[in-house]
């Protein structure tokens, strides 16, 4: 186990499941964001993730148990996994806190989809909080456009005097936000990145800056970076070093990672061209002026 620090936020490399159990201390997060391995087949950093249903799930029910209980009694949690696994997630904390939302973040996808069933489009998310009657929730923070009230202009006439519909509302529970695709600005070597978009919403509403956000499973470190960049403090648990370096990166904590200079992959469609190699160059110069002349020749024949 490594462990990283600058200005309030931490990063732990190694084993989710036995940081939690050692290193965070109990009721000192204020928010925890998890974002787990959905047990599908995925490949993180080369290694193909596949459990048995049954192992996968009692896992899940660890960490579940320990982020618990490192969330204050106002805290909020929010939890994803797949649609298959969703089910007994919920299942499972319904006895253990409050489940206030279950949210769908839905995108468009323009892969292949499947052909002899309805293909996947979204992923479910629960949002919880320890006590219903205490807790935060920025609304004003997360408002989105009302269109009865700021493109359609509708009035109210059930209210006396009448009066327009609001322009703004809070957000319902399905969100639509593009996947993190290469070409994004924000795209880092990740198979499942969240977006920054999805957890500013997510850290906006449901904590205050100066706040502690906890996630078990960073990946590329975007609620790290998300609560930095909202002034909250953080704490990011990873396994894989590759992703570990994406992390310290991005939070300016360290520059360097066992000797290695920390930059960001420059993408292939940005990267300088090879030169022209000799044999090309040749060829440009004799044998398609050669053709080139035939075909001259031939054209005034």
């Amino acid at each position: 186990m490594q462990k990283f620090e600058n200005r309030g936020h931490t990063i732990f490399h190694g084993d989710a499941v036995e940081i939690l159990a050692s290193e965070v201390a109990d009721k000192s997060v204020d928010l925890v964001f998890i974002d787990p391995p959905y047990n599908i087949g995925k490949k993180f950093n080369g290694k193909k993730y596949k459990q048995t249903d049954r192992d996968y799930l009692a896992w899940c029910y660890q960490w579940i148990d320990l982020c618990l209980k490192k969330l204050k009694d106002t805290g909020s949690m929010y939890i994803m996994t797949s649609t298959q696994f969703m089910p007994y997630f919920d299942i499972y904390l319904r006895d253990k806190i409050e489940i206030l939302s279950r949210i769908a973040w839905y995108y468009d996808s323009s892969g292949v989809q499947a052909k002899k069933y309805y293909g996947s489009m979204y992923e479910p998310i629960l949002f919880c909080v320890k006590d219903k009657k205490n807790y935060t929730f920025n609304a004003h923070d997360i408002l989105v456009e009302a269109k009865t009230g700021a493109k359609r202009k509708l009035i109210d006439y059930r209210k006396n005097p009448p009066q327009p519909y609001n322009t703004e509302k809070v957000p319902g529970n399905v969100w639509e936000y593009p996947r993190v695709r290469y070409r994004m600005d924000e795209y880092e070597n990740h198979p499942t990145q969240k977006p920054v978009k999805f957890l500013e919403r997510i850290i906006k509403a449901s904590s205050n800056e100066g706040d502690t956000v906890l996630d078990p499973f960073s990946g590329t470190f975007t609620t790290s970076y998300v609560a930095k960049m909202l002034n909250r403090q953080s704490v990011g648990i990873e396994l894989e070093d590759e992703y570990v370096k994406i992390g310290l990166r991005r939070l300016d904590i360290s520059t360097h990672y066992m000797g290695e200079k920390l930059e960001k992959e420059v993408k292939s469609y940005k990267r300088e061209k090879p030169e022209t190699t000799h044999v090309l160059k040749l060829f440009k110069e004799t044998d398609a002026a050669q053709l080139y002349g035939k075909h001259k020749g031939n054209s005034e024949q």
